[in-house]
């Protein structure tokens, strides 16, 4: 059959004879693509939000910290509280040379912070610059705690989003200007808006004010005590193969059992980051076989309101044979108007679930950054497309291969 706009004028003048049930037969096809877009794109967006709760933080990564000992070791009682210090650091990696990064941070109580006739609550914290290798902020203004700092002690702070936007309503940067913190003013250098709820090492991340270490030791009075120390494995080292070569380590240089691992706690985040890589994956699967199946029963309802077209049309159909139309044609013809349907439909589906997604990523866009993407990608939209084109020929195979099997001689008997 030449394709040309007689043709198409025939195959929509087909589908519009009876336009209620050409309407509900595409409505299938429609709901069957946006629900798959919608998921697809929702399950992205879910994605991000509950990445954003770990954002930054290393996968395979590692937090050591002291607690009291639970098991009777060379001559110590069980119960014993004992600190790490710094030397703990150089042990590590001297020790464990499969370890890339290895930072000591320091925790301050909770706290205030004044700007002016405003107030914020605050957790204080003490790092060094590569500290931003383990959680890695998202720096609104500014910039990170650098290695000048650490040496110089400077008295200056990053200050996270909550804090922020409490002390500095008004917007703006605030690098430059000077908070106080304890009695002690610090100038902000940087704002953090990484939430990181998923790991809070020190209270909410969004209230955190985050100082160099060597500022902070000198405040506190800390010595060489640290509370934590974070560590990351080399490329290709599994973090899991460590932690006991990290709690022997740390814990036979304080006289405390390498066995006791609720006094020389090791959290391995490489298992975290693991549950959730499998969560997606389950969530991802279903998202695809509801929006699938959704999707397939649409085009089963175009296939059978075909059948029901084809048996309308019988004589029309058997007259087309008889003054010289070919199989071929006859097959043209009723894959073209499954195809229509489908693909008018479909493409429905597509824009209608892209202005959804769209509309809730502009919800969850937060000062000009946007905290998570629901919008599916283009060649994600391009498959869709491509599959309800499929499906489109798949439907109207049935119902053609019916057509074609019709003569001229049981049609005119048929009327």
């Amino acid at each position: 059959m030449r394709v040309d706009i007689d043709t198409y004028r025939e195959i929509l003048d087909t589908l519009t004879r009876n336009k209620s049930r050409s309407f509900l037969t595409g409505f299938g096809v429609f709901w069957g693509v946006f629900m798959l877009v919608a998921l697809m794109g929702g399950g992205n967006g879910l994605k991000e939000m509950l990445n954003s709760n770990f954002a930054g933080f290393a996968t395979n990564s590692a937090i050591v910290w002291s607690r009291p000992t639970t098991k009777v070791y060379k001559g110590f009682r069980k119960g014993r509280w004992w600190s790490m210090e710094y030397k703990d650091v150089e042990r590590l990696r001297n020790r464990v040379p499969e370890l890339d990064v290895i930072t000591p941070v320091l925790y301050g109580n909770s706290s205030s912070a004044y700007y002016g006739d405003r107030k914020s609550s605050i957790n204080v914290s003490g790092v060094e610059p590569d500290y931003r290798k383990i959680q890695d902020p998202m720096l609104f203004y500014g910039r990170y705690i650098n290695d000048m700092d650490i040496r110089d002690c400077r008295k200056v702070c990053v200050i996270g989003k909550k804090v922020y936007k409490t002390l500095f309503p008004g917007g703006g940067d605030p690098c430059g200007k000077s908070i106080r913190i304890d009695s002690i003013y610090y100038q902000v250098v940087g704002v953090n808006y990484n939430s990181s709820g998923g790991v809070n090492l020190n209270g909410d991340a969004e209230e955190g004010v985050v100082i160099p270490m060597s500022q902070m030791r000198q405040v506190y009075n800390y010595g060489s005590t640290i509370h934590i120390i974070a560590v990351t494995a080399k490329k290709g080292v599994v973090m899991s193969t460590l932690t006991d070569r990290i709690r022997e380590t740390v814990a036979r240089a304080h006289y405390v059992d390498p066995t006791d691992d609720q006094a020389a706690m090791v959290f391995n985040t490489e298992v975290l980051f693991q549950l959730l890589d499998n969560l997606f994956k389950g969530v991802n699967f279903l998202i695809w076989l509801v929006g699938l199946g959704t999707l397939l029963a649409g085009a089963i309802g175009v296939s059978n309101i075909m059948m029901v077209t084809v048996r309308e049309r019988t004589t029309e159909i058997g007259i087309r044979r008889a003054i010289g139309a070919t199989p071929r044609m006859i097959l043209s013809q009723i894959i073209s108007e499954s195809i229509l349907l489908t693909l008018v439909a479909g493409m429905s589906g597509i824009l209608f679930g892209v202005m959804i997604l769209q509309m809730l990523e502009m919800a969850n866009t937060e000062d000009g950054l946007v905290m998570a993407h629901f919008q599916i990608g283009f060649w994600t939209a391009i498959f869709a497309a491509l599959i309800v084109s499929s499906l489109g020929v798949l439907a109207g195979l049935a119902p053609a291969a019916r057509a074609m099997s019709i003569k001229p001689v049981d049609a005119m008997r048929d009327e």
